[in-house]
């Protein structure tokens, strides 16, 4: 029970953090660069178009598990967690007022409560090891497979889905879309927020 509710909590946390960093105008989370760019692109709904993405992490995650039939039928398990964590992305943007014609201290301000609560609620659901949100259990995937820690993988995970947001937005409509100073921050800051988190964490266990 303590674990389910720590994991709530690392939900809660994790949509916080990426709808902050949309809400800050200063570019967006890079892991979800790509679904934010096709929603602003085509004029779709954030939370169903990051699901469609989220289903191809899972579908990613699945084929690095190959030869581990347990772990591939606990990734499947992301999928129904996907609909419900992306219909948290929809509310929380609806709640959360939207800082892009604040100043650029503000926007500052808030890009560094969405970096710091996005590591905090990724870090806060890998570890109760139950159902990763798809964002995460990718890097953890990749992590396992390549022999490299969390922090480190995620930060090449991000420097990828910045390139494909990049390329996507120039082919599409000539300009990049999405991205900006904030995204930069964010590709080096969550990474690093998470292995802070993770040292701390493994240090209070011992």
């Amino acid at each position: 029970m303590k674990r389910l509710i720590v994991y709530f909590i690392g939900v809660v946390i994790l949509a916080t953090g990426l709808t902050l960093n949309t809400k800050a105008g200063l570019g967006v989370s890079p892991i979800i660069s790509v679904a934010y760019s096709f929603s602003e692109i085509f004029k779709l709904n954030f939370g169903d178009i990051t699901l469609i993405y989220y289903s191809l992490f899972i579908l990613t995650e699945i084929i690095l598990h190959h030869g581990n039939r347990k772990q591939q039928i606990l990734d499947l398990f992301q999928l129904p967690f996907s609909i419900v964590f992306t219909r948290f992305l929809n509310l929380f943007t609806y709640l959360i007022p939207d800082y892009g014609n604040s100043t650029f201290l503000i926007k500052l301000f808030v890009l560094f409560g969405a970096i710091v609560l996005t590591g905090i609620g990724a870090a806060t659901m890998l570890n109760t090891n139950l159902i990763p949100n798809p964002g995460d259990g990718i890097v953890k995937a990749i992590a396992d497979t390549i022999k490299k820690d969390i922090g480190f993988t995620k930060n090449c995970v991000d420097f990828i889905c910045l390139c494909i947001t990049v390329i996507i937005g120039l082919t599409l409509t000539h300009s990049i879309v999405g991205v900006g100073l904030g995204t930069v921050i964010a590709m080096i800051g969550v990474g690093r927020v998470i292995a802070v988190y993770q040292s701390i964490y493994k240090r209070i266990i011992k």
